[in-house]
């Protein structure tokens, strides 16, 4: 047989696979990483090499697999220092300080050769010395950059580096090599590399760093290319896949629900689809919360599980608003059918928020969320576009799990011309808009369906009443012309509500 045809008949069957010790990394690399091979771990400092390094070799001791920590930079004790702090013990792992004393002690300097080929030298002599010794299954080389000083050549320091990769490849190791990217990107580095793993930390003005991961290349290995969020903190780094909807299929069966309001529910054609998202849009104070909670409350009410995710209101005020509107949330909150969740949008990045939301969607079984508000979520975005594509998956996602959704959107303005931060409107199934007017001296409400892909709404207009009865849709507003615009006028008989006791105005 010629080779040509060996090549053909190759075994297609991907080759083993080796575990991060991130279960969110394993994620993006499709698997883990291929084992035997020399990796590259590039970040600022702060960025989280060395716990990354750390959590790879523990999760390898885990397995059977000893793991050696090579230090150029750190002390043993900063190590073990760093590892305390995690709750973690690396007592297990072997510990390789070449960053000892005798580095410093004048009588071992050499005078006859240049000292950086002297140094780099029997710094790598010592490091093989050290694997043969130990005979790791997992190494972690802590910094290149210590060695590219050492080097003061970019051919000696190349040459080195490839050294050091033919040897580990000879002794069945898999390595990361940490560098704290203080100098300029080193491409000929990333071409040695089986693969290349970036780590980025984003200060911000005002609230926590970002951190995220992006994988440069990977060879062999088709994993999910992008940003993907991260956050460091005791216990260690956890990442945050990026989503893609196209991943989580789930076959269900459409059906209407209704809110909880027969007024509403005709409006909307019937109630709420399973699978469908519905965006409430108004000025502040006009009921948008209060609409979204008859919505949820319906549903807790049905026996559904559901997730609130409030961003602007505190719960305190929450709990007491719904309960003057006849709508006690506890009960629920109390068995364990109803989460809800106070974001702080400038201590949570958008991936572990989308996280959370699966995490809610996969291990809870929760059928219902709702989003209040998306001004407070566009905060923790990098921009309005990036804004757009991230609901784009989530809601995707939300849909095709079969969840209901119910996002909040508020508009700057209360009387006559109002408008929002973004406009989400395409990307909602179903957009209800609530508008304030004005009449005999009053300000009412006015709540219209402006649109829906999966039932026929009413194209009315109509007065909305939130009072201790809960929510009230009246009549169309017939008699009237420029609801909307919060200045109509007045040409017909239409009735206005009366006013409950405790109405809400």
């Amino acid at each position: 047989m010629n080779s040509a045809s060996s090549l053909r008949t190759a075994d297609p069957s991907p080759p083993p696979r080796i575990s991060t010790g991130i279960a969110g990394l394993d994620d993006i690399l499709g698997g883990g990483l291929t084992p035997q091979r020399v990796y590259l771990v590039e970040g600022s400092p702060g960025a989280g090499k060395t716990t990354l390094g750390l959590q790879f070799l523990l999760d390898g001791e885990a397995r059977g697999e000893h793991g050696l920590y090579i230090t150029l930079s750190e002390t043993t004790d900063e190590l073990k220092a760093v590892a305390a702090s995690h709750g973690w013990s690396i007592d297990a792992l072997s510990l390789f300080e070449l960053a000892s004393d005798t580095a410093l002690d004048i009588d071992a300097q050499q005078s006859i050769f240049h000292p950086s080929e002297v140094e780099l030298g029997e710094t790598t002599r010592n490091v093989m010395a050290e694997v043969d010794h130990v005979k790791p299954v997992r190494v972690v080389f802590d910094s290149l950059s210590e060695m590219r000083l050492l080097a003061q050549n970019p051919l000696r320091y190349r040459r080195q580096i490839l050294a050091l990769k033919q040897f580990f490849t000879t002794r069945a190791c898999t390595v990361l090599l940490l560098d704290d990217k203080t100098s300029q990107p080193d491409q000929h580095l990333h071409s040695i590399a089986h693969g290349v793993i970036s780590l980025e930390q984003i200060a911000k003005e005002y609230g926590k760093e970002r951190r995220r991961v992006n994988i440069i290349k990977m060879r062999g290995i088709r994993f999910r290319g992008g940003f993907h969020d991260y956050t460091l903190d005791t216990g260690g780094i956890t990442m945050y896949p990026r989503l893609v909807a196209a991943e989580h299929m789930l076959d269900f069966m459409p059906a209407i629900r209704s809110t909880g309001s027969s007024g509403f529910d005709k409006l909307l054609g019937g109630g709420m689809v399973r699978g469908t998202n519905t965006l409430i849009v108004g000025p502040s104070g006009i009921g948008k919360t209060t609409l979204s909670a008859r919505c949820l409350l319906s549903a807790l009410e049905r026996g559904e599980t559901a997730s609130f995710y409030l961003f602007d209101e505190g719960l305190g005020t929450f709990f007491a608003r719904c309960v003057a509107l006849g709508m006690d949330l506890r009960p629920f909150v109390d068995n364990g059918q109803l989460r809800i969740h106070h974001i702080d949008p400038a201590e949570l990045s958008p991936g572990q928020f989308a996280q959370m939301l699966r995490d809610a969607v996969e291990q809870h079984g929760v059928s219902f969320i709702a989003i209040d508000s998306l001004n407070a979520y566009l905060q923790a975005m990098p921009g309005e576009q990036y804004l757009t594509l991230q609901m784009h998956e989530l809601l995707s996602y939300l849909n095709q799990q079969g969840v209901t959704t119910v996002l909040v959107l508020g508009q700057h303005g209360l009387i006559g011309e109002v408008h929002s931060d973004v406009d989400l409107s395409y990307l909602a199934d179903t957009t209800v808009l609530l508008r304030f007017f004005e009449s005999n001296g009053r300000l009412r409400r006015a709540i219209t369906v402006i649109k829906s892909r999966t039932t026929s709404h009413a194209l009315t207009i109509h007065e909305l009443q939130l009072g201790s009865d809960g929510v009230r849709v009246g009549e169309p507003l017939e008699g009237f012309e420029g609801v909307l615009t919060g200045l109509p006028s007045y040409h017909g008989s239409t009735p206005m509500m009366v006013p409950t006791a405790h109405a809400k105005d």
